[in-house]
């Protein structure tokens, strides 16, 4: 069942919309229709990317690392956002905490507001 605060498996697009490789992504919400859309951003390993005050990081010494199901500290690209129906996830490794959650989509606010 897809919710928000999961992380699922879905071949996220290259921005030049090539197919990606299989990835592990962020559910952030559910769009608002009839459809089983979905908002999700991107989750990388390359923590090289990281931009502060936007991105997250998720550490294996956090809370909440074991529940996600990633491998390896990983890096939560807020700016590399997809909408996609749920049809397409393949599966998913877990899921981040609430306070985690909630912390992104403020990030996430406070840079469309910029």
């Amino acid at each position: 069942m897809v919710q928000e605060g999961k992380i699922v498996l879905f071949p996220f697009p290259n921005t030049d919309q090539t197919r990606g490789k299989l990835r592990p992504a962020l559910v952030l919400c559910q769009c608002p229709s009839q459809y089983d859309d979905w908002l999700i951003c991107m989750i990388s390993s390359q923590l090289t990317q990281y931009m502060a005050d936007l991105d997250e990081i998720i550490d294996e010494g956090d809370d909440d690392f074991d529940a996600s199901g990633l491998k390896r500290t990983s890096l939560v690209r807020v700016t590399r956002l997809a909408v996609v129906s749920s049809s397409i996830f393949l599966g998913s490794t877990g899921e981040i905490s609430k306070t985690r959650l909630a912390r992104i989509k403020q990030k996430l606010a406070a840079w469309i507001l910029t």
